[in-house]
Parts: structure tokens; C-alpha cells; sequence
């Protein structure tokens, strides 16, 4: 059934029914929540996430003034087909679902490898994008991108071992602060109880991670290409996607604003949703 605008408009992202498209050869599972008017702000989620790793506290407020949607990239989640292994391919198939859903302007909130694939897509397709929100993410050929690999194999493992959900580790910092943050994140998550998501295959997540490796070792993009507003926002301890490549984004991305939270790690706006939700509001409504 599709939605006529006489339909209530839906605010909260755990009542966001889930819909499929097909472009490009692959059928997207994706979300949409808000009032269907304006430019819509495309969600592009991180590594091994499906449409159920979104922060409500994140998606919601910004869906009470704009029409929001998140997707599954090819390979993942209830998306069909394989995982493409470059980041490049990945924003090749963002491109073919935008498309799709028939928009020629969209405003990009990205996060961790989706804050790579923006930047590939904004780079080949200036004229899609209006402005740029990019989180916990660094530019093609950024130090320490390519060890990525290695500090999740490596943090699996320590969840693993205590029965927690890798993303406490991988997000959040091991103090006190981050450990309720890195909680009461992962309860959110849980929030929608019907019509979840399928998980990540491990053969998908290999694969991403493998993007990610290229990614981190190839020739840096000229991002001075980039003339869209853009919102850079990260923690100040990033074990994932270091720190230091938000701030070298901010430096290359002319008139760029750059948002760190301090004692926070790649999950920083989640750890300060209550901050970062109102900051990404008011830049998206300039």
C-alpha cells in the first residue's frame, strides 16, 4: 500500500514500516518516517548495521520537520545481492536507490563507512547532494583507516568473551561513562519489536571490511571539491576511524563545521544525543 499524504505522518523510527524498491538490479529494503515534503536526508549507516542500527534518539528528532529515509546497501540486511568490496561501488548503489525513489536533491547523514560512501558520492555527484552531515568517518587514504579491521576483529573478540554487544566496545569508551552511554545505546536500539531487520552475513561483513582496508589505502580524494555545507562531528577518542581524520575532513571541506565531544569514542553523537540531535536539526533547517 503505498502512502497518500492523507496518511498520519509516522515520527518514530521503531514504527517506520519497512519497504522495498528495486534499482539497479538490487531490491532495497529501506525505512521512511516524517512529513513527506522537501528535501529528504538519506541515512547512510555504518559497517556490519542494517536498518535496525539507527539511534532513534537520532532519526526522530530530525524526522519531526523532515522526511527521512534509511536504506540497506546492496548485500546487507533484507537488500538483495552481493556486497560490493569498494567503497566507491557502495556509493555507485546509493546513487541507483536515490534514483530510484526519484529525487534529484537529497541531504546526506552519514555515519563510520557510510560517511565514506557519502563522500564518494558527493565527489561523483555534486549536484545530487544539498548538504552534508558526516560522522565518525575520515577521507580515502586516511592514516590508520586500513586497521579498522584488526580493532573490530579484535573488539569482537573481547565482546565475545564478556557476552556484550561488540558496539559497547567499538563505540564507546571503557570507562564508566562510556559503559552506561554504550548501554542504554544498545537498548534504544531494541526499541522496535516488530518487522526487524535480517543481520549482516559474515561473508557481507568481510567483505565491507575489505572496502574500508582499500579505502584507507588509496590516493586521497581533492575534497576541496566538496562545496555543500557540511556538519563533521565525531568523539575525541575514536578507536575506529581516529579522531584526527574528523579534523583533517574539517580542514580540507572549505567552510566545514566541526563538532567533538570530549570523553566519547566513534559513537560520540549517540553517547550526546541529547547535543548532537538538536546541532544536526538546526544545520539541516539553514
Amino acid at each position: 500500500m503505498s502512502i497518500t499524504s492523507s496518511d498520519p505522518v509516522i515520527t518514530s523510527y521503531a514504527q517506520a514500516p519497512t519497504r522495498r524498491l528495486s534499482a539497479g538490479g538490487v531490491t532495497f529494503a529501506y525505512r521512511e518516517l516524517g512529513p513527506k515534503a522537501g528535501v529528504p536526508v538519506i541515512f547512510f549507516v555504518h559497517l556490519a548495521a542494517t536498518l535496525d542500527n539507527w539511534d532513534p534518539r537520532i532519526v526522530d528528532p530530525i524526522a519531526k520537520d523532515h522526511h527521512v529515509i534509511t536504506f540497506d546497501n546492496r548485500g546487507v540486511g533484507a537488500s538483495t545481492g552481493e556486497v560490493p568490496d569498494s567503497v566507491e561501488a557502495m556509493a555507485d548503489d546509493a546513487y541507483a536507490f536515490i534514483r530510484g525513489l526519484g529525487f534529484d536533491k537529497i541531504d546526506v547523514f552519514a555515519f563510520s563507512l557510510g560517511g565514506m560512501v557519502a563522500q564518494a558520492l558527493v565527489v561523483k555527484h555534486p549536484e545530487l547532494v544539498r548538504k552534508l552531515i558526516l560522522t565518525g568517518t575520515g577521507p580515502a587514504g586516511g592514516k590508520d583507516i586500513d586497521k579498522v579491521a584488526g580493532t573490530t576483529y579484535y573488539d569482537i573478540l573481547r565482546a565475545t568473551l564478556t557476552r556484550s554487544d561488540p558496539k559497547e566496545f567499538l563505540f564507546f569508551n571503557r570507562n564508566a561513562t562510556g559503559k552506561l552511554a554504550a548501554r542504554a545505546f544498545v537498548k534504544r536500539l531494541q526499541e522496535r519489536t516488530v518487522d526487524r531487520d535480517t543481520p549482516i552475513t559474515t561473508k557481507a561483513f568481510r567483505t565491507q571490511l575489505k572496502a574500508i582496508k582499500k579505502w584507507g589505502r588509496s590516493a586521497p580524494a581533492d575534497l576541496s571539491k566538496i562545496t555543500q555545507p557540511t556538519l563533521i562531528a565525531n568523539g575525541d577518542n575514536d578507536r575506529m576511524v581516529p579522531s584526527v581524520l574528523s579534523e583533517d575532513l574539517h580542514r580540507r571541506i572549505e567552510g566545514s563545521e566541526l563538532v567533538i565531544y570530549q570523553d566519547s569514542g566513534h559513537g560520540g553523537i549517540f553517547q550526546f544525543h541529547q547535543k548532537f540531535a538538536p546541532v544536526a536539526v538546526g544545520f539541516l533547517a539553514r
